[in-house]
């Protein structure tokens, strides 16, 4: 059987200009990087005021497992499913992060036959978008530091810096550090650590920016440190945003790139939902509804972080509004929430796939409750049986009041996915949705936290001590009381324990940390053992990645 990377390389590439054509962009709106790749100036778009947006399709997922769900394969077939239909669509994805690339999960392009290419470039350095916002981040922290050494005008109190560095690389010897030692000429030696480049508030705003304007006021307003009276202290006080904006100049413009099946795809911005909002830009997905009448999206993990912070902050904070939402699951996977091991789930087990079906019961109730219609995609594995199948489309047709569709997209491309492209736009047709986040911005801070552990989790609560009170209580009386939340938590359990798989209940998430992205508009609160900078697993995929004799990579995914 052929890897991903091997179907990849097989297939013929439409020149980028010839999908530009397709996806109605105009010629003198494309920058190129190479043959396949380009970047979309947006301002060289017609404003196309005449034509309604499309409607907006969410890709989520259950709680991921080892046994893989396939959530950007499902995207892409579910997009070139749509085309084949004679849908007029456009996927909007993700970049990936060089961090599970060499890390625990390879490439994140898609995978078999519903892939978005060139994937090599994608998956690896693609056109610089990481890098920049890399370098727009660190040159923030190197004159936060460079104002410390020159007298600290703005008498910032070093204690209270919040501003870390970035790297788009898992290394957990990087977390905690101390900088600035070497004697004086170095500066002023204080504790510091690294986040993984996906975790940075450059990254949110960069994802949650309208335009270029809106990105540089968004980035004035990042909160650095503060002074010993409890004044904030900000980028724009550093007079640090205009440096960032150009920074980020070129990589605010949304990457175009196609399917194996020539559908056109942006693939532009890449927060992870874990420790971030995990949703791609903004521009690239409202660029996306002005030229086609379906865009499909994903957001990051699991329908409990991706889907919940794709609607109460994106859709929230640029006024979108998702027609449907496609919940991803595999027999597999939900063998594996239902107790079974992960070398036992090649053998059909009905009573332990019964079982873990209530994991995908608690994503698709939490999706009605943003008044967003669902359905579910189950995403073929060869070991699958005709009884496990039954079984699933039985259950979430008699108990949860969905229909669940069985995808061969990975095999078959879009052809394997056209029942699932058929009945998702029926769906949009048929059962308008009525969205709304699930809470209000006056809400307080805490009530907003106990909200999603409880409406989203199945938690009866979060604990959360003292000193952290004291700091929502601040955040409220600074004017930050109206942000929404964005947890910061394991992917692989509705609870902060990775260990608990299905749906557990009852359950206390625990609130670790607080931190302030005034910029991105949001606060992040960071659960249990999570972390903003991941570590290599014992065995990384960088160990298996090479180029071979004939110049090609091998092993990336």
């Amino acid at each position: 059987m052929p890897t991903d990377i091997e179907i990849a390389r097989g297939a013929t590439l439409q020149p980028i200009a010839a999908i530009a054509d397709r996806a109605g962009i105009p010629a003198e709106a494309l920058n190129p990087y190479g043959k396949y790749i380009a970047k979309i100036d947006t301002h060289a778009i017609p404003d196309l005021q005449d034509r309604p947006d499309g409607k907006l399709i969410l890709v989520t997922a259950i709680n991921p497992t080892p046994a893989g769900e396939g959530k950007t394969t499902t995207t892409v077939g579910l997009g070139d499913g749509l085309s084949r239909i004679g849908k007029r669509v456009m996927i909007a994805l993700r970049e990936p992060s060089l961090g599970p690339s060499f890390g625990m999960k390879g490439g994140a392009a898609g995978g078999g036959h519903a892939q978005v290419v060139p994937m090599e470039q994608i998956n690896l350095h693609f056109t610089g978008d990481f890098h920049a916002i890399t370098s727009a981040h660190n040159l923030l922290a190197a004159m936060v530091d460079n104002h410390v050494y020159w007298g600290n005008g703005l008498e910032l109190d070093t204690r209270f810096i919040s501003w870390r560095r970035v790297m788009d690389m898992n290394d957990r010897a990087l977390r905690s550090i101390v900088s600035s030692l070497g004697g004086n000429g170095n500066g002023f030696p204080r504790e510091d650590g690294f986040d993984i480049t996906v975790a940075s508030e450059i990254m949110a705003i960069f994802c949650l920016a309208t335009d270029a304007a809106d990105l540089e006021e968004r980035l004035g307003r990042i909160v650095v440190g503060r002074t010993r009276d409890k004044r904030l202290i900000t980028a724009a006080d550093l007079k640090a945003t205009g440096a960032m904006s150009v920074l980020l100049k070129d990589a605010l413009m949304p990457n175009l790139v196609q399917t194996l099946e020539g559908t056109p795809a942006f693939v532009h911005g890449g927060p992870f939902a874990n420790i971030a909002h995990g949703c791609n830009s903004v521009i690239a997905t409202r660029t996306a509804l002005r030229l086609a009448d379906y865009v499909v999206t994903e957001a990051g993990f699991g329908a409990d972080l991706g889907a919940e912070k794709f609607f109460d902050i994106k859709c929230r904070k640029a006024g979108l509004k998702p027609a449907a939402a496609v919940v991803v699951a595999t027999v597999r996977a939900l063998k594996m929430h239902g107790g079974v091991a992960k070398d036992a789930l090649g053998q059909e087990n009905l009573k332990a796939l019964e079982a873990g079906m209530a994991n995908l019961a608690r994503h698709v109730e939490n999706i009605r409750k943003f008044g967003v219609p669902p359905i579910v995609a189950i995403n073929h594995f060869t070991t699958d049986t005709a009884a496990e199948h039954d079984l699933i489309r039985h259950y979430c047709r008699n108990h949860l009041g969905v229909e669940a569709v069985i995808c061969r997209h990975w095999a078959e491309g879009g052809a394997g996915a056209e029942e699932l492209a058929r009945k998702v736009a029926a769906l949009t047709d048929e059962d308008e949705a009525d969205f709304a986040p699930l809470y209000p911005d006056a809400m307080p801070l805490r009530e907003k936290l106990e909200t999603i552990a409880r409406e989203i989790y199945g938690a009866s609560g979060v604990s959360i001590d003292g000193k952290l009170v004291n700091r929502l209580a601040e955040l409220e009386a600074a004017g930050f009381g109206d942000l929404p939340i964005c947890v910061a938590k394991t992917q692989y359990s509705f609870s902060a324990d990775p260990a608990l798989r299905g749906a557990p209940a009852g359950h206390i998430v625990p609130i670790r940390e607080l931190r302030l992205s005034a910029g991105a508009g949001f606060l992040v609160a960071i659960c249990g053992d999570i972390m903003t900078m991941p570590g290599l697993p014992r065995e990384p995929a960088a160990e298996r990645i090479h180029i071979d004799a004939q110049g090609r990579i091998e092993g990336l995914f």
